[in-house]
């Protein structure tokens, strides 16, 4: 089985909604004592829109994921594991709360997919 140092978990959203996202953002940093990281308005690495990524220490992972569930409303988390393969980590060790988005993998060495 696969160990992981800790996940990811990256809320994806529209210019319009960066507020209300970087609220739940902050509301999970509070309420689940997770790691925020910078809110970003565009697309920044294999992420196709807006995001911000919390970072959720393996002990707490199984905390976060119904906390996610319940609180996300219509925002689109992706959530992977960090096992120190980046494309491992963003096309077979994922989770999407929400609908799935084509992400732009060719940073990694791979042609874009849609996950």
């Amino acid at each position: 089985m696969q160990t992981f140092a800790d996940y990811h978990a990256h809320v994806y959203f529209d210019p319009a909604e960066a507020d209300e996202a970087g609220g739940l953002c902050m509301r999970m940093r509070d309420e689940l004592g997770v790691a925020m990281g910078r809110v970003h308005a565009r697309p920044v690495g294999p992420h196709p829109r807006g995001s911000c990524q919390m970072t959720i220490p393996a002990e707490r992972i199984g905390a976060a994921i119904p906390w996610m569930m319940e609180n996300r409303g219509h925002f689109t988390i992706f959530c992977h594991g960090n096992s120190g393969n980046d494309l491992d980590d963003h096309t077979r060790h994922v989770m999407w709360l929400g609908d799935s988005e084509a992400l732009n993998l060719a940073q990694f060495g791979s042609i874009q997919s849609k996950m």
